[in-house]
């Protein structure tokens, strides 16, 4: 199985306001990027969309370390959402989990996956953060 680098980013300007999301893909010597964005939105759905279309733009199932500046995404991800999934996509407070439709998204697209996350702080030199960073802003410039 091959093993693929994925690193996402989101950005928002106003909260909400016009986003974008990146993503940066390496595998080898190849790399892809990838960006769009969207009129009205939150930083943390940009979050979540970049690791979608992330993993979404894999065509076969591979071993992908996703790394993301978003503690939302990664304990989302890893620690949250299997009690959301138990609890009828409804939170600690009884409510509905916020983003719903693109947690059940990300979930499906990590599903095709042996997905490891990491998480980097943001906008702290790390050079392919800082690219998804870079493509997040491009998906809002090129609304």
């Amino acid at each position: 199985m091959k093993t693929v680098n994925i690193y996402t980013d989101g950005a928002c300007r106003g909260n909400p306001g016009p986003g974008g999301w990146g993503v940066l893909i390496e595998f080898g010597d190849i790399s892809k990027e990838y960006f769009g964005g969207t009129k009205v939105t939150t930083n943390n759905q940009m979050e979540l969309k970049a690791a979608i279309e992330g993993l979404n733009a894999l065509k076969e199932t591979c071993d992908v370390n996703l790394t993301t500046d978003s503690k939302y995404v990664m304990q989302g991800i890893t620690s949250w959402i299997s009690n959301w999934k138990k609890n009828n996509w409804k939170n600690s407070a009884k409510k509905d989990v916020k983003n719903k439709d693109l947690w059940i998204e990300l979930d499906l697209a990590v599903s095709k996956h042996n997905v490891k996350w990491n998480w980097v702080k943001g906008h702290s030199g790390h050079r392919e953060n800082e690219i998804a960073d870079q493509l997040a802003n491009k998906g809002i410039d090129n609304l």
